[in-house]
């Protein structure tokens, strides 16, 4: 572990970030790579440069992809990994993570998410503000979980899948990888096809 981080995005998903990093008094120097040259500050934080520049500073900071999009966050982090990139977990401290939970580098899980005992999150996610993860979860790699979403127990979400805000997941549900549950979405049966999903229950529409 480094005392720097470095958080690639500044805007909206970095700004939160860096919050949480902030809040977590690990490092002591945090600062933003940003590929907008007209973001100087962010969070009252320095913009030190853009992303392309990530990998002359792997030996001396940690690093963290602070991008919203699973498919942008995917390609940079596994760049950063096959680098030897340090990549942290950062856990907003009024999250409450159960025993037996299982947190991969380069997820942020926000403040207010509940994840409860045995479950397993892949790296690269976003766990997003107020977020419940019940027992024995499974969240593959570059899983995006928006505000307010409530997964039920035993639920399994596949990489790079997006949850939209306020979406419901019952129990024992399976959803593949690559998929879009939109907002307000209760999904009641495994979703087994790559596609976007909307209404109550879900449905398919793309």
């Amino acid at each position: 572990m480094n005392n720097k981080l470095l958080i690639i995005g500044a805007s909206g998903h970095g700004k939160v970030v860096a919050d949480i990093a902030l809040k977590m008094n690990r490092w002591q120097s945090i600062a933003f790579l940003d590929d907008d040259e007209k973001i100087k500050l962010s969070m009252g934080l320095e913009v030190v440069g853009n992303s392309n520049e990530a990998m002359k500073h792997i030996n001396d900071c940690d690093i963290f992809v602070g991008v919203g999009n699973n498919e942008v966050r995917k390609r940079i982090q596994q760049n950063l990994e096959a680098e030897g990139a340090t990549l942290p977990t950062l856990i907003h401290p009024n999250a409450v993570i159960a025993e037996q939970v299982e947190v991969a580098p380069g997820t942020a899980i926000m403040a207010g998410v509940v994840i409860n005992c045995c479950s397993k999150i892949g790296k690269g996610c976003i766990i997003n503000t107020g977020a419940t993860i019940d027992h024995d979860n499974v969240m593959e790699d570059f899983v995006h979980i928006s505000p307010g979403v409530h997964l039920a127990g035993a639920v399994k979400v596949g990489q790079e899948s997006w949850l939209g805000i306020g979406s419901t997941v019952s129990n024992n549900v399976n959803i593949t990888s690559n998929c879009k549950v939109g907002a307000g979405t209760v999904v009641v049966m495994d979703i087994t096809e790559t596609g976007t999903y909307v209404g109550v229950p879900a449905r398919r529409v793309l």
